[in-house]
């Protein structure tokens, strides 16, 4: 007896970024904030450690949406938290997508909506951005239940402007997804589209400029009769007690956020500088990381080298990316180790 669907049977699963045991590695290949979360974290987890943690934690994360609400400017209705974004992503594909139903995304992208699509019995429809990563035409015509635009964009760190996001929410047939997990490194963002658009959702995560990866904390933004559906799809207890207590305090603490943010976009033009003066083409990142390509280069035997030289930087085998790494912004120093150990690579090459 076979007790698994066929669909799970033939899928092969989301790949994450490779995580080394080993700390000797300088680590820039999931996008992982170099900098501490504000102190004001650890401050309230040490509180929250001492006390209720036999007890459940609240359902709908209610301290976390009432903060997350006076910043973003929207009621606490309008706000869900998922465990990390991805949890909010799965939700949105459990509550939205069924067998055959269309989901529409500009490729190459965040490859976990592959994953999360072929789960679910959908019908990917994975459009190629342009070579200079502007939107497909054709987007708002697939007739798709989702419609779904990494802005900034991952792999490639550019940022689809706020003025075509707003076209497209007035053209997709479904809801339009905007998943905002790098745009505090960004210079816009979709956030005024919730106030004319009611098929958009913002999602966003304090993985990034929040430094709380490890913590899996994520905020879906739209109209509450949306939120209210996908209330309905949640697991009960979707995040825990001391994630929500995390999630407050790096909320509150916006100066220490920013402080990190400036550091790491000023680290991001020296890099990419650097990988120019290198021969790798950079498209204009407005992440945490940045895009180098050699075009028609193969890139596995250098991401292979920068391994060799103790350094971690993501490379993709698929989606046409076979000539780019992706290189995630970390500490001065970090980026300092990166660049002396991709000469030593690049010249052996």
């Amino acid at each position: 007896m076979d007790a698994f669907r066929s669909t799970v049977r033939a899928m092969m699963g989301y790949t994450p970024g490779e995580q080394p045991r080993d700390k000797a590695f300088v680590k820039l290949n999931t996008n992982e904030n170099p900098y501490p979360p504000s102190p004001r974290v650890a401050q309230a987890l040490m509180r929250a450690i001492g006390a209720d943690l036999r007890l459940y934690p609240d359902p709908v994360g209610t301290d976390l949406r009432q903060v997350a609400g006076r910043l973003y400017g929207l009621a606490p209705e309008q706000i869900l938290v998922g465990n990390g974004s991805d949890d909010l992503l799965a939700m949105l594909m459990r509550a939205c997508v069924g067998r055959g139903d269309r989901v529409a995304y500009p490729v190459p992208t965040y490859s976990l909506y592959d994953t999360l699509v072929e789960m679910h019995d959908g019908e990917p429809v994975r459009l190629p951005f342009s070579p200079d990563f502007h939107l497909p035409p054709g987007l708002a015509q697939i007739g798709a239940k989702l419609t779904i635009v990494c802005n900034p964009n991952s792999p490639s760190g550019t940022l689809t402007p706020i003025g075509d996001l707003a076209r497209l929410s007035a053209k997709v047939s479904g809801l339009l997804v905007v998943d905002e997990a790098y745009v505090d490194f960004a210079d816009d963002n979709a956030l005024p589209l919730l106030a004319r658009a009611d098929n958009v959702v913002i999602l966003r995560t304090l993985s990034k400029s929040y430094s709380l990866a490890g913590m899996r904390i994520g905020l879906a933004l739209g109209a509450r009769t949306i939120i209210d559906e996908l209330m309905k799809v949640k697991d009960s207890y979707n995040i825990s007690r001391l994630s929500l207590v995390a999630g407050v305090a790096a909320l509150e603490d916006q100066d220490w956020m920013r402080e990190n943010r400036s550091r790491i976009r000023s680290t991001r033009e020296r890099l990419i500088a650097s990988l120019r003066e290198l021969g790798y083409g950079v498209p204009h990142s407005e992440a945490n990381f940045v895009l180098a390509r050699r075009a028609g280069a193969n890139q596995e035997p250098v991401y292979l080298g920068l391994k060799e030289h103790g350094v971690l930087v993501r490379y993709f085998r698929s989606d046409g990316l076979e000539d780019a790494l992706r290189i995630t912004v970390g500490t001065d120093a970090e980026v300092d180790a990166l660049l002396a150990a991709l000469r030593d690579v690049v010249a052996a090459s």
